[in-house]
């Protein structure tokens, strides 16, 4: 997993009491709060919007209608009610799309892509040089390890975790709550355990809890209701498993 960002970036002097740094640079139209720390050579585009205490590094880019530093709102007796969230804080060299929306209390490590309309939820991490695919969603408390490939409109849900170098393709969806929200008030949700290296194809259902084992392999379409062993070759309605992953189709064969 990712390590945790260094400490903020040099203070400059930056206007309204937010601390940017040499080199960085605040499009007309854009609103950066007091409070808010831009990183060297860091770039805010125009109409983005960074709240205050937010911590950018050095190096990243926020493109036009991004949102960083939202604060959740949710009802009363949400499963995401917790404590309340740290500042939101960016590594090094991140690229935040076009009308990503980042939350305070989430955390995204260095060299991370977060694509248009995405969004990254209160006490979730994102680690380093992961790419969070357009429309995707990072739900609270979830962790996502270091260069991890999340394709468009994926959900990973809240409490999930998913190691280092997974692959989830295109409109994967993640559950965390087998009653459907008929369960008792602060019972935990149950999200599922990706290990290292496994891949999920387009379109594929994780039910909750599940633990997918490292260099799994879980074909297009189909719906996972019960762990999958290490190197497993997994398909159809309910995912069977039918072989499995040869040496040659390991990580290692293709760094």
């Amino acid at each position: 997993m990712a390590a945790e960002p260094g400490g903020g970036p040099a203070a400059g002097g930056g206007g309204g009491g937010e601390h940017v740094a040499a080199g960085a640079h605040v499009a007309e139209g854009a609103h950066v709060a007091e409070g808010a720390r831009l990183g060297r050579g860091t770039e805010i585009q125009a109409g983005a919007v960074v709240h205050g205490e937010v911590t950018l590094g050095a190096g990243c880019l926020v493109e036009a209608g991004a949102i960083l530093g939202k604060r959740p709102r949710l009802r009363p007796g949400s499963s995401a009610a917790g404590s309340e969230p740290e500042p939101l804080a960016v590594g090094d060299d991140v690229t935040i799309c076009s009308g990503a929306v980042l939350y305070a209390g989430a955390w995204v490590g260095p060299g991370a892509i977060i694509g248009d309309q995405s969004q990254v939820r209160e006490r979730s991490r994102v680690g380093a040089g992961s790419v969070v695919g357009r429309g995707s969603s990072v739900d609270f408390d979830a962790v996502v390890g270091e260069r991890v490939l999340i394709q468009t409109l994926v959900y990973v849900t809240a409490g999930a975790v998913v190691e280092d170098d997974v692959f989830l393709g295109p409109g994967v969806v993640m559950t965390n709550d087998n009653t459907m929200g008929r369960h008792p008030r602060g019972e935990r949700l149950r999200g599922p355990v990706l290990r290292r290296a496994c891949r999920i194809g387009g379109g594929v259902v994780i039910a909750p809890g599940v633990e997918i084992g490292e260099e799994a392999f879980i074909a297009a379409g189909a719906v996972v209701i019960e762990d999958v062993p290490a190197r497993s070759v997994v398909m159809g309605v309910p995912g069977r498993v039918l072989r499995q992953v040869g040496e040659e189709d390991l990580l290692e064969r293709w760094r």
